[in-house]
């Protein structure tokens, strides 16, 4: 049986969300399911002494036109938002409770999520608006902001991050298959190499 991807993300990150923007065509090609876990960034920043790119000098400069550029050769829309980075945690608790009922709204949620953010600048920090985005996708409004501020699902979404961290994931995005991991947007080429030789 072919091993799914599984593909960790920030919802704050701009490469994840270049990296969703292309990683169910890929999986798709090779007979893959793709698991979406959302999950903080931040969480692994303790761990690993890094920073956020946009607190790095010269390393800021270069991520903010070097993911423009990207987002351009991949002809999707995108530019950093005035409110950038945030932290994403009542999307990402929304992603998990609506990926116990259904794991392919909960997966049409982030990429909705994706998309109002880095593309049209729209606010992805508060219940409410957030509540406004499920609700375009039929997910009753109020259900939603419930579930999120419940203590389940935080707890879900806490184990989740502590997951990524036993292992060992530290960006955004982040995919492993089976044992092998691969970190960041531009190494969706190796993904596809990896899939397509069963490994080298």
């Amino acid at each position: 049986m072919n091993k799914p991807i599984e593909f960790y993300f920030d919802f704050s990150s701009p490469y994840g969300y270049l990296a969703s923007t292309q990683i169910d065509a890929l999986a798709n090609r090779f007979d893959r399911t793709v698991i979406w876990r959302p999950f903080l960034v931040g969480a692994s920043f303790k761990l690993t002494g890094r920073k956020p790119l946009l607190e790095v000098p010269l390393v800021r400069d270069y991520m903010a036109h070097d993911v423009e550029r990207f987002a351009r050769f991949l002809e999707i829309p995108f530019s950093l938002p005035e409110k950038f980075p945030i932290a994403a945690i009542a999307a990402s608790r929304g992603f998990y409770w609506l990926a116990e009922q259904d794991p392919d709204l909960a997966i049409s949620f982030a990429k909705r999520v994706y998309h109002a953010y880095f593309a049209k600048h729209q606010d992805i920090t508060s219940s409410e608006a957030l509540a406004d985005l499920a609700s375009s996708l039929q997910i009753d409004r109020d259900q939603w902001i419930v579930a999120v501020k419940s203590q389940a699902i935080k707890d879900r979404f806490r184990e989740e991050n502590d997951r990524a961290l036993e292992r060992g994931v530290f960006g955004s995005p982040f995919f492993i298959i089976g044992d092998e991991a691969f970190w960041g947007a531009d190494r969706l080429p190796q993904v596809e190499q990896w899939l397509s030789r069963d490994g080298w």
